[in-house]
């Protein structure tokens, strides 16, 4: 297992390289061009200015997160060879600094969906919420007005360029059905995977967060059913998986311990994170720690070790607490608590193995 830790580049961040660099067991940074459009090609001289920062750290920037999908591509219009064309060229650029792994996903319109940014738990802390009903019962607009619009923070699925466009996405969207956006991601797939292998580099795409339709929008990469299906569009191991235990694992239904054991070979990125679930439907994200909240992390982890997994890993969203300020999810504290927690339970299970 080889620990990552997201970051979100000089001066667009609380947490530096410097930071990381002090986490145990932490070899590389997630990372991204989040100042460039998406659709565009990924300028080298940007790709190569990370890479120097990252180096002067020892950090390596084996994983991209994300080369996002022009919604073009997803919507599968005339106009979406162009942006294949530059997504191509994304990776070719990619491969000349050494990244591994490119994690993707192909939701549309909105990549996340949270109700609160900064809901209060128990402990005094705070963290990512979803409502339900809430979700259910507003228009998508009012959702974007009262939690994502103006903040002093970028989040990446809700770039502005993407939110001045909402209403018209959703006309475009209004037709496309399931097995449209299956057709549109093979489509994709087809073009892309390809250049993948012939530059070295897996593709792993990330399942959709929250695991079912919203507002209407058709979501795909939900369950184990759909991952054989994605695996099966292009059978190839870089066409592969990003993991995550809290985009699954907020449907109950879901064997996340089963799809690592099944699914192993080609998830080439683990996100692992803790929430809460509630019987109304809502969740809200917690501590990395498995009895603060309803995914088996110690289970998850196990899964991993069992298969032997060598892949990357990053402890995915986590708690604001001691009065961190920082991008939802993504403060330095308890994501570092959470990779002790991860590191805890691995060398837990090196060790017992190892004295059999």
């Amino acid at each position: 297992m080889q620990m990552t830790f997201r970051w979100f580049g000089q001066g667009n961040d609380n947490v530096s390289l410097s930071h990381i660099k002090q986490i145990p067991g932490v070899t590389g940074i997630v990372w991204a061009l989040h100042d460039v459009r998406v659709g565009e090609k990924w300028p080298l001289d940007k790709i190569l200015e990370v890479k120097k920062q990252a180096d002067q750290y020892g950090l390596n920037i084996d994983v991209v997160e994300s080369v996002n999908i022009h919604e073009d591509i997803k919507l599968g219009l005339s106009s979406r060879q162009q942006y294949i064309d530059n997504y191509k060229e994304t990776i070719k650029e990619l491969s000349k600094v050494g990244v591994k792994v490119i994690c993707y996903n192909f939701m549309p319109v909105f990549d996340w969906i949270r109700t609160d940014l900064f809901k209060e738990l128990e402990d005094g802390s705070t963290a990512l919420f979803y409502e339900k009903s809430k979700v259910e019962n507003i228009q998508p607009n009012e959702l974007v007005n009262s939690v994502f619009k103006n903040k002093d923070f970028t989040l990446p699925g809700w770039e502005p360029e993407r939110l001045d466009q909402l209403s018209e996405l959703f006309e475009a969207y209004k037709n496309v059905t399931e097995e449209k956006l299956w057709d549109n991601l093979q489509y994709f797939l087809e073009e892309i995977i390809p250049v993948a292998e012939q530059h070295d580099i897996k593709m792993a795409i990330h399942p959709d967060d929250p695991p079912w339709p919203v507002f209407g929008l058709p979501r795909i990469i939900n369950s184990s059913e759909n991952i054989r299906r994605l695996y099966s569009l292009v059978d190839s191991p870089y066409n592969g998986l990003t993991f995550c235990s809290g985009s699954l694992g907020a449907n109950g239904k879901n064997n996340l311990t089963g799809i690592v054991k099944e699914f192993g070979e080609r998830i080439h990125l683990a996100h692992i994170r803790n929430l809460k679930r509630f019987e109304n439907g809502d969740f809200i994200e917690t501590s990395h720690k498995m009895s603060d909240g309803s995914i088996d992390v110690v289970g998850i982890v196990k899964a991993f070790h069992e298969i032997g997994f060598t892949g990357y890993t990053r402890p995915d969203h986590g708690r604001h607490i001691w009065g961190e300020v920082c991008r939802p999810g993504y403060g330095l504290y308890d994501r570092a608590l959470g990779i002790m927690y991860l590191w805890g339970i691995w060398d837990t299970l090196q060790q017992t193995e190892s004295s059999v």
